[in-house]
């Protein structure tokens, strides 16, 4: 389990609106903290990471959880 200073949750939430949220909501963390974004959008897997890739932050992990739906926590550190 990842451990996160803030989570956002981004469920009923589809592409491309988690990555647009997580975008607005990192601004508010400082540096070195971790969002954790809860999404049901199985997009997040390839979004997330490609988001991360090209803004500089971190892609800490990725975890999915099946019970008692399917929800996807992504976890991003703030890299500046």
């Amino acid at each position: 389990m990842i451990e996160s200073d803030v989570t956002l949750d981004t469920l009923g939430y589809f592409c491309p609106m988690p990555i647009i949220l997580t975008s607005k909501k990192i601004k508010e963390l400082t540096t070195g903290q971790v969002l954790e974004v809860l999404s049901d959008d199985e997009g997040i897997k390839k979004d997330m990471p490609a988001w991360c890739q090209t803004t500089g932050h971190e892609m800490v992990g990725l975890e999915e959880e099946v019970q008692p739906q399917k929800v996807y926590k992504a976890y991003v550190k703030k890299a500046r």
